[in-house]
C-alpha cells in the first residue's frame, strides 16, 4: 500500500488570499441568527451557549427589513443595536445582512408591480419568501433605500465582521415576465446585440417569421403556443441571471463606499441554483460563500457534497470560500427529511474544508417554533443542550478550533472538469433529440468516479486555460463556443489527455448548430463524425462488447482518425465505435458516444488516466477521500472515512497536527475524520 503522500500538479493555484471577515481569528464557526424570533431573555442564553460552542461568526437581518423599516423611510434600530452591542461584548462578529431578499407588505401594497409574474401571466403574491421583480424600480429604489440607512448606520460598529447581501438570489423565483421585465429585456438584449439585424441574425427569427423589426414588439419569452424560440429563451436566462447580478453590485457599491474595508458577500448555491451563471458572479463578490444541503435520500450523497464544494473552491478561482449554510441533521422541504446520523454533521463540515472551506456555518442557530421551518435542524434543537446534536455542534466547534493553522491554504487537485450553466440552461430547452438528456447526470457520473479514484477536481469554465492539468474531463458542453473549443483544441495538441461525453460541440452560443456533421466545433481535437444521434426508448439499453450495458443515447460514429476503443455490439447502431481515442497533436482525445453505466465508463475513464500519467488510487480503500491542502509552511491532508468500519491508510510522511509522528498506518475511525500534516 503506497503513502497517501503523493505530489500533484497545481494548475492555477492562486496566492492571493480572499478578505476575510473584519476581526475574526481561525476557522469561522457559526450560522444564522434569527433573534427576532424570541423575547430579549432568551437572546442571553443564546449567546452565552455560542461561546460555549466555539462560535464565532454569525447572519442577522437576512428576513428583518419589515422590522428595521416598519413604514416607508421610518426605521427602528433599536433591537439591532443591542444584539449587535450584545454580540461585540461576547467577542462574537455579525455578519450583517441587507434584508432585500424579504420586501416588507407595505411596499407591495404602495407597488403592486413589485411582484413577480411567471412565464404564464400570473401574479405571484406575499407569504412566501425571495417574491419580487428585480427590475421594478419601486423594488430597487426600496433595497438601495434600506441598504444606505445599514451602513451609515453600523458601518464603524465594533461588531460588524462582514456583509452579506440578499440571500441566495434565484430561489425560489429566478425570473419575472412582468413588464418592466420586458422593458429591462429590451435594454439587455440592446447591450448585448447592439441593433435589431444583429439580434435576428442570432435568434434565428428567420425561422416560424418571427422577424422583429421594432424594438418594442421583443418580449420575454412568455407562455405561447407551442415551444418558444430557443436562443430568445437562452437569452432571458441570462437576462434574468444577470438583473439579479445588478441588484447585488447596485447594494455591493453602497456598502463598499459607506463601509471601505469590511468585506461584502452573499449566498451561492453552486450545484442546486440552475438560474445563475456563478462564473460571472464570482469576481464581483468579496469572497465566494456557499450554501449545500445533501439530498438525504441520495445513495452516496457524500459525493454530491464533495462536488458543490469543488466546485465552488473553483468558483473562487481556487481560493479558500465560506460555507455559509448547511444542516445539522434533517431538513424541512425535501419529500422525506432524513436525520443525520451520529457522526455524520462533522463528517459533512470537514470534508467542505477539506476542499477549502474556511468557514463552515449553518442554517441556523437556534430551530424556529413556527413558520414554514420550524422542522428544520438548528445548532440548538428544540430538544436542547441534552441532544446528540448539540453535543456534535459542541465537538466540531472544538474539531475547527484545532485547524486554525490551515486557514488560508490551498487545495490540490488532480483533474480539471468542464462546468457551465449556460450549456446546462440549452441543453435542457424543450425540443432537444431527448428528454432524458440531463446535464448534472453526465457531470455527476464522471465526477463519482474521479472521486472514487480519489481524485480531486477542479472545476473548469469552458474557454479558460488548461495549462498543468494532465486530464480534462467534458461530461456535457452541448452549448460549445468558437474559442472553448479551441482551448480544448490546443490542450490536447499540447499534450493534454482530454474525454468529452456525447452531444457536446453541438452549438455556439445563439443555439445554432456549428456547421457540418456532430460532433460541431469539436470535430478536429476528436477525429470522429457524428452521422446520426439515435436516442434510445425509454428502458431501452444497447450492450456493449465487453459485456457492459448504456442506455438514454446512443450514435452512429465514423471515424475521421480517431480508433474504435469500444463498439456496439447491439442496438440501431450495432457494430459501430461507441468509445473512440484519438492521437492529436501531442496529446490524446476521448469520445464517449453514449450513456454508459458505471461499470463501463468505469474503464474507459481509467484508460484515459492512464494515457494522462495520472495513478488512480486504487490502493486506499473505498469510500475514503484523501484531500490536501497546503499553505506557505506546509503542506495538510485530509482523510475521511464514509464507511461503517475503521480503516487503515499508509501515513508514512506525516505527522499529527500536535507534532507527534503518526507512524506507518493511521487508523480512522467508523464514519470518522483524520488530519494531518505532511512532513
Amino acid at each position: 500500500m503506497g503513502s497517501v503522500v503523493r505530489g500533484r500538479a497545481v494548475p492555477g493555484l492562486r496566492a492571493d488570499a480572499p478578505p476575510t471577515p473584519v476581526g475574526i481569528d481561525g476557522m469561522v464557526f457559526g450560522g444564522d441568527y434569527n433573534p427576532e424570533q424570541w423575547p430579549e431573555h432568551v437572546w442571553l442564553e443564546d449567546v452565552e451557549l455560542m461561546r460555549r460552542a466555539g462560535v464565532n461568526l454569525v447572519s442577522v437581518g437576512i428576513h428583518s427589513w419589515a422590522l428595521l423599516e416598519p413604514r416607508p423611510g421610518e426605521h427602528d434600530f433599536g433591537w439591532l443595536d443591542r444584539l449587535l452591542d450584545l454580540l461585540n461584548g461576547a467577542g462574537i462578529g455579525a455578519n450583517l445582512a441587507t434584508p432585500t431578499v424579504a420586501p416588507p407588505a407595505w411596499l407591495y401594497r404602495a407597488h403592486p408591480d413589485v411582484r413577480p409574474v411567471d412565464h404564464n401571466g400570473v401574479v405571484l403574491e406575499l407569504g412566501s419568501r425571495a417574491t419580487f421583480c428585480p427590475s421594478a424600480p419601486a423594488y430597487r429604489a426600496a433595497a438601495l433605500g434600506i441598504t444606505t440607512a445599514l451602513a451609515e448606520r453600523y458601518a464603524e460598529h465594533p461588531a460588524l465582521a462582514m456583509w452579506h447581501v440578499h440571500n441566495e438570489y434565484g430561489a425560489p423565483v429566478g425570473s419575472c415576465y412582468c413588464p418592466e421585465s420586458a422593458a429591462a429585456f429590451r435594454r439587455w438584449l440592446r447591450r448585448r446585440h447592439g441593433d435589431l439585424a444583429t439580434l435576428n441574425s442570432a435568434w434565428g427569427t428567420t425561422f416560424w417569421g418571427q422577424r422583429y423589426g421594432e424594438w418594442e414588439e421583443v418580449e420575454p419569452p412568455r407562455t405561447s403556443g407551442t415551444t418558444v424560440n430557443p436562443a430568445q429563451r437562452l437569452d432571458f436566462l441570462r437576462f434574468c441571471s444577470d438583473e439579479l447580478l445588478d441588484c447585488f453590485r447596485a447594494e455591493r457599491d453602497v456598502l463598499h463606499e459607506r463601509s471601505p474595508g469590511v468585506p461584502v458577500t452573499t449566498n451561492f448555491m453552486t450545484t442546486n441554483c440552475k438560474s445563475i451563471d456563478y462564473w460571472r458572479w464570482a469576481s464581483e463578490v468579496d469572497v465566494v460563500a456557499n450554501d449545500h444541503y445533501l439530498t438525504a435520500e441520495a445513495d452516496r450523497n457524500h459525493v454530491d457534497l464533495a462536488m458543490s464544494a469543488d466546485l465552488t473552491r473553483s468558483v473562487a478561482g481556487g481560493r479558500p470560500w465560506m460555507l455559509m449554510e448547511h444542516s445539522t441533521s434533517a431538513v424541512n422541504w425535501q419529500p422525506r427529511n432524513v436525520a443525520k446520523r451520529p457522526g455524520e454533521m462533522v463528517r459533512n463540515s470537514v470534508t467542505h474544508v477539506a476542499r477549502g472551506a474556511d468557514a463552515v456555518m449553518f442554517f441556523q442557530w437556534r430551530a424556529s417554533r413556527f413558520g414554514a421551518e420550524k422542522f428544520h435542524s438548528a445548532m440548538l434543537p428544540h430538544s436542547g443542550t441534552r441532544s446528540r446534536v448539540w453535543h456534535d455542534v459542541v465537538r466540531l466547534g472544538g474539531h475547527l478550533a484545532g485547524l486554525e493553522e490551515l486557514r488560508g491554504s490551498l487545495v490540490l487537485a488532480d483533474v480539471a472538469v468542464l462546468w457551465d450553466w449556460e450549456s446546462w440552461w440549452a441543453l435542457e430547452l424543450d425540443w432537444r433529440p431527448s428528454s432524458e438528456l440531463d446535464y448534472r447526470d453526465r457531470v455527476g457520473a464522471f465526477y463519482e468516479l474521479l472521486w472514487d479514484a480519489h481524485l480531486t477536481v477542479d472545476f473548469v469554465r469552458p474557454g479558460t486555460g488548461l495549462d498543468g492539468y494532465p486530464l480534462v474531463v467534458v461530461p456535457s458542453l452541448y452549448l460549445t463556443t468558437p474559442a472553448a473549443a479551441a482551448v480544448l483544441t490546443e490542450y490536447v495538441r499540447g499534450g493534454g489527455t482530454l474525454v468529452v461525453s456525447y452531444f457536446s460541440g453541438i452549438v455556439d452560443a445563439n443555439d445554432t448548430v456549428h456547421p457540418g456533421p456532430f460532433p460541431g466545433a469539436l470535430r478536429e481535437v476528436l477525429g470522429v463524425e457524428v452521422e446520426e444521434v439515435l436516442p434510445l426508448r425509454a428502458g431501452e439499453r444497447v450492450l456493449l462488447d465487453g459485456g457492459a450495458h448504456a442506455d438514454t443515447w446512443a450514435e452512429e460514429v465514423l471515424l475521421t482518425g480517431a480508433e474504435s476503443v469500444v463498439r456496439y455490439v447491439d442496438g440501431p447502431s450495432a457494430g459501430g465505435p461507441a468509445v473512440t481515442r484519438h492521437r492529436f497533436g501531442a496529446g490524446i482525445a476521448w469520445y464517449v458516444s453514449t450513456r454508459m453505466d458505471t461499470a463501463a465508463l468505469g474503464p474507459v475513464l481509467h484508460d484515459a488516466c492512464v494515457d494522462a500519467g495520472i495513478d488512480p488510487r486504487v490502493d486506499l480503500p473505498a469510500d475514503v477521500e484523501v484531500v490536501r491542502r497546503a499553505g506557505a509552511d506546509a503542506e495538510y491532508l485530509f482523510v475521511v472515512n464514509h464507511n461503517d468500519h475503521a480503516v487503515r491508510v499508509d501515513a508514512r510522511g506525516t505527522e499529527l497536527l500536535s507534532g507527534r509522528t503518526c507512524g506507518p498506518d493511521l487508523l480512522v475511525a467508523p464514519g470518522g475524520v483524520a488530519v494531518v500534516r505532511v512532513t
